[in-house]
């Protein structure tokens, strides 16, 4: 097994796949084991398609889900042979929901926006291990809006909250055999709790400031795995739990929850990547989220999803 197999797919095997809930990045922690400096810049687009039936009486509520982009920036360095760091700035977070014309539901939204910047250290043993650990400050704001709809007896609701800054911490260790490129990494993200203070309406007319309301963006444990199967050939994978039970969107003027999930979610991925040449390489990936129970809330509706993700051609330099 060639040693640079592993620097000519990292970039591979590094790139989001989507999660339960919320969720846009899992919160990958592959940058800290490239070699020497490196700097990593990503974008995403997505363009998700989510329908069902509201009310759960065969209303079709169309597609709800609206297309978004994330960004990414992060920068590895090394301090000595033993000590290194990473500096992570991305959105792992986020949720853009509209129900169209034609839904029971229609003009309904739910939009969440995060930005979230980590700061890691990672320190190497002998024998292959090393352990890693880290804080991370969350930006979060969200805005949602209900049309008064005559099947239920609730008025239009209206609500927005300030963008609220709070902290959270990571905790890891991992497993590395260069010479047949295994590495596995085991990571635990802390919940962030998030203190908001929103503004509300009910049929249109403001209603008196209602005490904080506090979400957290839920704990989760990430195992990701890879190793060499042949020359120039990689296989890689990871298993995310996140704890989407502690995830609730209150809203305090109407005394009820917005969002709230049924149970936690499992992700499962796996796949290959190949090294063709010294610039290029390619890699396919499956992965199944078991979602978050069903009937799911009206804003935050995911459920089961199977997905598949290939990169035809990736270009490295250096």
């Amino acid at each position: 097994m060639r040693k640079y197999l592993v620097p000519g797919l990292m970039t591979l095997i590094a790139t989001p796949a989507f999660s339960g809930g919320i969720e846009r990045n899992p919160q990958s922690m592959n940058i800290l084991f490239q070699e020497g400096n490196y700097v990593e810049l990503g974008v995403t687009y997505g363009r998700p398609r989510v329908s069902g039936d509201v009310f759960s009486a065969g209303f079709p509520s169309g597609n709800v889900a609206r297309a978004f982009t994330n960004g990414s920036l992060s920068f590895k360095g090394d301090v000595n042979e033993q000590l290194s760091y990473a500096i992570i700035l991305d959105q792992p977070f986020g949720a853009d929901t509209l129900y169209p014309d034609g839904s029971p539901l229609a003009g309904a939204f739910g939009k969440i926006d995060n930005t979230t910047l980590t700061g890691v250290l990672r320190y190497k043993f002998d024998g292959g291990f090393s352990t890693h650990a880290g804080l991370r400050s969350s930006w979060t704001k969200g805005s949602v809006g209900l049309p008064q709809v005559p099947a239920v007896p609730l008025p239009a609701y209206t609500m927005s909250t300030n963008t609220d800054q709070a902290w959270g911490y990571l905790l890891g260790v991992a497993y590395e055999k260069p010479e047949i490129a295994l590495r596995v990494a085991l990571t635990y993200n802390s919940a962030v709790k998030h203190t908001f203070t929103p503004s509300e309406s009910i049929g249109g007319v403001p209603v008196p400031p209602n005490p904080d309301f506090t979400t957290k963006l839920p704990e989760s444990v990430n195992l990701e795995f890879q190793s060499g199967v042949a020359e120039d050939t990689l296989v890689f994978g990871s298993v995310r739990w996140m704890k989407w039970k502690d995830f609730v969107i209150p809203a305090p003027a109407l005394g009820t929850d917005l969002v709230a999930y049924q149970k936690n979610s499992m992700t499962y991925t796996l796949g290959v990547g190949r090294r063709f040449n010294e610039n290029w390489s390619g890699s396919v990936s499956l992965s199944h989220d078991t979602g978050n129970g069903n009937p799911t809330s009206n804003l935050g509706p995911v459920g089961k999803r199977n997905s598949i993700r290939a990169i035809a051609f990736e270009l490295s330099f250096g």
